[in-house]
């Protein structure tokens, strides 16, 4: 599917989940290269920069959990970048465009639509908005974390062994993918320059400084998710420690009354206390006796 906008003399035109001959007449009206449009026809693993005489050709990679519409949590934005132009293709159906193609719509309709120069300035827009979609989607990763934190000290540590897994595997790849985000723009930022002049040097950078902050949440959110995890273990391990104790103790103080009663309990032709009158009385008394001691001496201990 083929979408078009003009703003300004710059042309944007975005492909969603493009055939060959959507890619061809593209090609065609744009002049491009016929390695890039091979490259174009699936989806690439391998973020890069790629420039030409009066063109940049750029892949990225962005995470995305809640609002994937396919189970990948990985959205490729494919760029080509001339001048006047911009060319945007993905395989997949994102939010933060969609939404974007939205606003300028109605921008556009009541005559408000941004003042651009090149297409540059195009081109820092949508990133911006697609890093701000991966701030969506940390920010519910934080809920997340929050709502962990109180169940876990509501007494459920073991039912949030699984979610602090699961949160600390999404934020891990989100991590991954925005490093793969450092050598493109910083390639980007060097190149860019060549390409469009001295009046594109800014947005480079600044994507630049976009990305650090993005990735800089991330390692934050990652390491409260390790913290979390430490401080659960640490919880689960005092719980386990307890009943351990517990189940010491008993069998510490039910032992020597087995080896009493056992000792009563023996078929010899003379045993003390029993065969006198209230000897059953007498041998629970004495068993009374040592678990009152047993269970003073563990008081005094402080183990109890």
């Amino acid at each position: 599917m083929i979408k078009r906008q003009e703003l300004d003399g710059i042309s944007w035109v975005d492909l969603e989940s493009p055939d060959i001959e959507e890619l061809e007449q593209i090609a065609k009206e744009f002049s491009i290269d016929p390695f890039i449009v091979e490259e174009l026809q699936a989806p690439t693993l391998k973020p890069s920069v790629i420039s030409g005489d009066d063109y940049l050709y750029l892949i990225l990679h962005f995470p995305a959990e809640r609002h994937s519409h396919t189970r990948s949590t990985s959205q490729e934005v494919d760029f080509i970048l001339g001048e006047k132009y911009m060319i945007t293709v993905r395989y997949d159906a994102i939010d933060p465009i969609h939404k974007f193609h939205k606003v300028l719509e109605t921008e556009t309709i009541i005559d408000n639509e941004p003042a651009l120069h090149h297409a540059g300035e195009l081109l820092y827009k949508i990133i911006m908005k697609l890093y701000a979609g991966v701030f969506h989607e940390l920010d519910y990763q934080r809920d997340m974390i929050k709502r962990i934190e109180d169940e876990m000290f509501k007494g459920k540590e073991k039912e949030m062994v699984f979610e602090i897994s699961k949160v600390s595997t999404i934020l891990r790849n989100f991590n991954i993918l925005l490093e793969t985000h450092v050598a493109v723009l910083e390639s980007f930022d060097r190149q860019a320059e060549g390409v469009f002049g001295k009046k594109f040097a800014m947005y480079p950078k600044a994507l630049i400084g976009e990305h650090l902050r993005t990735q800089t949440t991330t390692n934050s959110y990652l390491q409260m998710a390790a913290g979390l995890r430490e401080t659960n273990n640490s919880l689960l391990t005092t719980k386990q420690n307890e009943v351990m104790k517990v189940l010491t103790i008993m069998a510490f103080v039910t032992f020597p009354l087995s080896l009493i009663a056992g000792i009563f309990g023996m078929n010899t032709a003379y045993i003390p206390i029993v065969g006198q009158p209230n000897d059953f009385w007498i041998v629970i008394g004495i068993m009374v006796a040592f678990t009152t001691l047993f269970f003073g001496y563990f008081m005094y201990k402080r183990w109890l």
